[in-house]
């Protein structure tokens, strides 16, 4: 009897990324089951209830591809490991990254659970990013196509569940994969992409976080202590931001600089690469390794602060507690506590953490 063809289990979205991602995957001899996530159903309306057209989307997917579909509600899962975490953080004056918490704990752990549980092999996703063996180990790399590269969102993922995920996107471009929608005949190969927060959609977002969040107003200050404006609540501003602070008079425009959550004091400065923007050193806590442990207490190597960033050469020192301190070779214009870092040597993503406190560049 000859052998059955390995299972995976691939995340449909309703998007195009894993619409083709589960072809590529079936052509390669894969048994192909489809597995729709619904993950938030809080405020599900007529207004945005996305959920329902991803669902839809995904089922036309399946059925021109000839696979299964299943749903799943990770709904629970989400509120307590994400959305939680990510209300706490604001809170606490911080700015964070749910696409980050939301792979580590759903995409890549729920759903890996889930798969095992139906005697799959493996999980695939739409994700832009490569796998690749070496030693007996499994290493993250970036897509081959830079503009679409998602490495940065998976940094905290475990060196075991990247033994059995496959990301069939990670060596072509994102041209590609819409001629391949198209010549498939997919039904969603013309849809756009989501930019929204994930699985949550999109949506205004100072809105959606006043839903969770109370205002708290406060006096908007110059660094020289000189009242410019009202906030409406510290957790609605982020370091670097222009708009929404309704500041007027002559001269550059405004961003947000610091907030002072004790005395509920926003400042802000003129100029978007004001002096006060611009940190060279960071302190990042709670810092995950892919391989299980820093490469060692002093590296070399690049980081990103944020999604699609350059890579920022810099040198790295791992302390103690679990975190690092890292000394960017130039100044970084408003890195921001709560968000996340990653660390990579060349294609490789080595780790990454939560950026927990900054120090300015000198004056130069």
């Amino acid at each position: 009897m000859p052998a059955s063809p390995p299972t995976v289990v691939v995340g449909l979205s309703g998007g195009v990324d894993s619409a083709v991602a589960a072809h590529r995957l079936k052509t390669k001899g894969y048994e192909v089951i489809g597995l729709f996530m619904k993950n938030w159903e809080e405020d599900d309306d007529e207004t945005y209830c996305a959920a329902r057209e991803d669902l839809a989307a995904a089922q036309a997917v399946s059925e021109t591809l000839g696979i299964p579909l299943k749903t799943v509600n990770f709904s629970h899962e989400y509120w307590e490991r994400v959305f939680t975490i990510f209300l706490n953080e604001y809170r606490a004056g911080r700015t964070p990254n749910p696409d980050v918490l939301c792979n580590r704990e759903i995409k890549f752990k729920e759903f890996l659970y889930y798969a095992k549980d139906l005697g799959a092999h493996h999980i695939g996703t739409g994700h832009y990013a490569r796998v690749v063996k070496e030693g007996g180990s499994h290493r993250l790399l970036k897509a081959l196509d830079i503009a679409k590269d998602q490495s940065y969102f998976l940094h905290e993922l475990e060196e075991a569940a990247l033994g059995v995920t496959i990301f069939p996107l990670g060596e072509i471009d994102k041209q590609s994969v819409r001629e391949e929608a198209r010549n498939l005949g997919l039904p969603n190969a013309e849809r756009k992409d989501s930019t929204g927060i994930c699985f949550i959609g999109e949506r205004k977002f100072s809105d959606f976080l006043a839903r969770y969040l109370p205002t708290a107003p406060g006096p908007i200050k110059t660094l020289e202590q000189e009242t410019v404006g009202e906030h409406r609540g510290l957790w609605f501003y982020t370091a670097g931001q222009r708009h929404g602070l309704d500041i007027g008079g002559p001269g550059e425009a405004w961003y947000v600089a610091e907030k002072d959550m004790a005395n509920n004091v926003l400042y802000v400065v003129q100029g978007h690469d004001h002096s006060a923007l611009m940190k060279q050193s960071l302190i990042v806590d709670k810092m995950h390794w892919i391989s299980g442990s820093a490469p060692g207490s002093t590296l070399r190597c690049s980081a990103k602060t944020r999604y699609r960033q350059e890579d920022q050469p810099c040198s790295v020192i791992v302390n103690d507690m679990g975190g690092i301190s890292v000394a960017f070779d130039s100044p970084q214009r408003a890195p921001t506590p709560g968000q996340s870092l990653a660390l990579y040597e060349g294609a490789m993503v080595l780790g990454g953490g939560v950026i927990s406190s900054t120090q300015p560049a000198e004056m130069r």
